[in-house]
């Protein structure tokens, strides 16, 4: 319809200007009035399929994470990977298919950056418990999360939140209410000019102003650009974060955590949001001399000096709280990722601290990223008595996955996220790994050096304040038999005795035998599988005791190798 108004007024401008109809023209009027009407209309309709695209993303996402299908359809988190991180990479936590792809629904890359940096180090027991309140209250409010998910044009949020703090932090331009009112001057200037030439005055006095305009304007530029070159950087998705921090602020909590972060947010003037939405205005405004069309129209007004100065103004009056209000909002994202979790695996528990002494006790724990028709339950327990299963067992037997639950939930209880079990009770831990090492060519360093490397690192831990939960898979397999049990026997003793607790893995039967001289604190915990019509079949059970048998030689065999 819009297309058809717009065509009968080009029809009518054409009859009045070669049919010398002028009086056509007046017809422009009503036609120009409901193209616009037209326009607001269909800009609306976008904007409503938008946002129902995007409530039907919301829960098709959800669903595949029900049904096991969330694999690479979330954010992934490659920009928070780590080589050097004592259990990052051993345990998924970043990348296509990673524990960080499954929890993070947060809108804004600040929420993003907390989820990443609870799931990389553990927090106190005051405040794992602070988490898991505010879960529980965030776990049943699907209305908010619904509504923080259809905020918005993008999937994620471009918002870098620290160069938007670090800019609200900047020296403020000296003598800015000088220059706010000397452009002002001289855009009122450039107007009277004007005036003055559509009222018969000649273009003398405009030229005299353009001039003196122009020269003013040179010895501003570098200033201007100085603001123009901070700010631009620190101004994406500043719509998204108003929008984000709106739902927040009429949102009403009861937790202690949720109560404290909305309280953040109150200014005792205008909101946060509407602050945030003002720059976003003036952004929107300053962005508009990019128009080559309209550059030369606003240069002589001074557009681009006026609205850089006023950015400056709003830094000055609100920049100092631009982190606390994005630390606040980004803390909320992260716990209701955590509660949209808890939402959506009903069964899972939060995992109870236990104060004094070691302890990980779990009862039918199961791996958070395996679908849970898939998942093979397990108890385990570490205590002050018991501080290192030994776990043996043939090649695809289950020792890794092992680890990795025992590591994936410890993260979880330790982030005040649910956990993928029965019940686990574990004290204050911090947790390192050695399972996926690999070498570096770049670097010249083995397979080898760069496991002696991890457990140098872990052994360095058992020095801090919190104990260490370690698991390392298939211990110095880099090396030969002999040097390699007296290795290991020599790493496992420091940590144990380091008040460490932990599990190895290992193919090496010979290894079995720290246990009998661990004194007690040790014990061997094996995975069994099982030959049937010349195919190997694992049941993933975990048994007391040393694996009997290893499959090395049938599987050669199932593969075609003559052994």
């Amino acid at each position: 319809m819009r297309i058809g108004l717009l065509l009968l007024g080009g029809l009518i401008l054409v009859r009045a200007l070669f049919a010398g109809q002028s009086t056509l023209l007046w017809w422009l009027l009503p036609i120009a009035i409901g193209s616009l009407i037209l326009l607001g209309l269909h800009q609306r309709i976008f904007k409503q399929q938008g946002k129902a695209r995007r409530a039907v993303d919301f829960y098709e996402r959800g669903l595949g994470r029900l049904a096991g299908n969330w694999a690479g359809t979330g954010e992934t988190g490659d920009r928070y990977r780590n080589g050097l991180h004592p259990y990052a990479e051993d345990l998924d936590l970043f990348g296509k298919g990673s524990l960080f792809e499954l929890l993070c629904t947060a809108r804004t890359r600040a929420g993003e950056d907390i989820v990443a940096a609870w799931l990389l180090a553990p927090a106190t027991s005051s405040e794992i418990s602070a988490r898991q309140e505010a879960v529980s209250e965030l776990r049943h409010k699907l209305d908010l999360r619904e509504a923080l998910a259809l905020l918005g044009e993008a999937l994620r949020a471009g918002l870098h939140p620290q160069a938007l703090s670090d800019w609200g932090q900047q020296q403020p331009l000296p003598n800015l209410k000088f220059f706010r009112w000397l452009t002002a001057l001289l855009c009122l200037a450039s107007a009277l000019g004007l005036g003055l030439v559509f009222a018969g005055f000649g273009s003398v006095p405009l030229t005299i102003i353009l001039a003196i305009n122009a020269l003013v304007g040179l010895w501003l530029r570098p200033r201007v650009n100085a603001i123009l070159a901070q700010v631009e950087p620190a101004s994406r998705d500043l719509k998204l974060l108003s929008e984000v921090m709106a739902r927040l602020e009429a949102e009403q909590f009861q937790s202690a955590k949720l109560v404290s972060l909305r309280a953040s947010l109150d200014t005792g003037g205008h909101p946060p949001s509407a602050q945030i939405a003002q720059l976003y205005r003036l952004m929107t405004w300053l962005d508009a001399r990019m128009n080559q069309l309209f550059r030369p129209i606003s240069a002589p007004f001074f557009w681009t000096s006026q609205f850089a100065f006023a950015v400056e103004a709003w830094r000055l009056r609100s920049g100092v709280k631009v982190e606390r209000w994005i630390a606040a909002v980004g803390e909320i994202e992260a716990l209701m990722a955590l509660a949209n979790y808890s939402y959506e695996h009903p069964a899972d528990p939060f995992a109870e601290i236990v104060e004094g002494g070691l302890l990980y006790d779990a009862e039918r724990i199961g791996h958070p990223l395996l679908p849970e028709e898939k998942v093979v339950r397990t108890d385990l327990q570490l205590s002050n008595d018991l501080r290192l299963l030994v776990v043996s067992g043939s090649n695809m037997s289950g020792k890794s996955t092992l680890l990795r639950t025992v590591g994936t939930n410890a993260v979880l209880a330790l982030a005040g996220a649910p956990v993928r079990a029965k019940r686990l009770r574990l004290s204050p831990l911090q947790l390192g790994a050695s399972i996926r090492i690999q070498d570096n060519l770049r670097a010249g360093a083995s397979l080898f050096y760069a496991e002696i490397t991890r457990l140098r690192q872990l052994m360095e831990m058992t020095g801090q304040s919190l104990p260490l939960l370690f698991i390392i898979d298939e211990i110095l397999h880099g090396t030969n038999s002999h040097d390699r049990r007296i290795g290991s026997e020599a790493v496992l003793r420091g940590l144990v005795e380091r008040g460490a607790i932990g599990l190895v893995t290992t193919h090496d039967l010979a290894l079995t035998n720290i246990v009998a001289e661990a004194n007690s604190r040790a014990r061997n915990v094996h995975f069994e599988d099982h030959l049937e019509n010349g195919k190997m079949t694992f049941d993933y059970i975990l048994r007391e005791g040393v694996v009997k048998k290893s499959n090395a030689i049938e599987l050669m065999r199932s593969v075609g190798l003559e052994v």
